[in-house]
């Protein structure tokens, strides 16, 4: 998602409990840096990566958030890149304490991303809830697909960022069943309508060599239907996983145009983290 992580993946599974009384989030990082996507570029914050996701994208930046582990770790201090290990489940209530912590700035955002945060419903309503009622500002990194899940707790998000999967590049993981319309769209319609009610929301969409401009506009038509001043970044992807090269300049003008033709704001912005080396 936004930012890079040198984490290696751990096989071993996590414990099924969480400690007795509390609900347990299965993450594999906490650390700060700063925004690498999106209108909030820049920005400082801490991103707490959950383990897991029911999509593989061929672009994918943090192949090592696909599945569940057994342990995972937390930076000890903003940007001192020193690392202490966890046992997985980390239990919600001493999570939020330790991100508080790790966020001493008011205006740092609190990234909640992954994998794909939105599988553990339990723990992510509970870290957001909690996280809100200390003041924290809350950004929500999504594959923008289970909206009901987003639907509980949506009023303590302060913003959301929410892929739109495209199905040149995008399919569902192995053993996941697709959602209703393979190339995505339905799923994404419904998402956007519930994301609406957080106190800010745009979409994002990755563009590769093998972007199609049919399912753009098919894109175009499903957030115009539910607003047109929705913003919409246009992020053509960073050379990684199975991706070679990202789209030459004049195409990807091309496809900034003709979403400007349907959509009232809309921005081309590529991936900063690689340059300034988050973790």
């Amino acid at each position: 998602m936004s930012s890079e992580s040198a984490h290696p993946p751990d096989d071993r599974p996590p414990p099924e409990n969480p400690e007795e009384g509390g609900v347990g989030a299965s993450l594999v990082e906490v650390f700060s840096s700063a925004q690498g996507e999106g209108p909030e570029i820049g920005r400082s914050t801490v991103f707490v990566r959950f383990g897991g996701c029911d999509l593989r994208c061929r672009w994918c930046d943090s192949p090592q958030t696909w599945r569940p582990v057994g342990r995972w770790r937390i930076e000890t201090a903003p940007g001192s890149e020193v690392f202490e290990e966890r046992t997985n489940p980390a239990d919600c209530a001493d999570l939020v304490e330790t991100i508080d912590a790790l966020a001493p700035m008011p205006s740092t955002w609190i990234s909640l991303t992954g994998g794909e945060p939105l599988l553990q419903a339990e723990a992510i309503e509970a870290i957001a809830r909690g996280l809100a009622a200390r003041g924290r500002r809350i950004y929500l990194e999504t594959h923008g697909l289970h909206a009901e899940v987003l639907s509980r707790f949506v009023d303590a998000i302060d913003l959301v960022s929410m892929d739109w999967k495209l199905a040149s590049d995008v399919q569902p993981g192995p053993g996941i069943r697709a959602p209703e319309g393979v190339d995505f769209h339905d799923a994404h319609e419904a998402f956007l309508r519930v994301a609406t009610r957080a106190k800010g929301v745009y979409v994002k969409a990755v563009l590769t060599p093998a972007t199609q401009e049919r399912e753009l506009d098919a894109m175009f038509d499903r957030i115009e239907r539910v607003s047109a001043a929705i913003p919409l970044v246009l992020q053509p992807a960073t050379p990684t996983g199975g991706i070679d090269a990202m789209p030459g300049s004049k195409q990807l003008l091309a496809w900034l145009a003709r979403a400007e033709s349907r959509l009232m704001d809309v921005r081309l912005i590529p991936q900063t983290h690689p340059i300034y080396g988050a973790l």
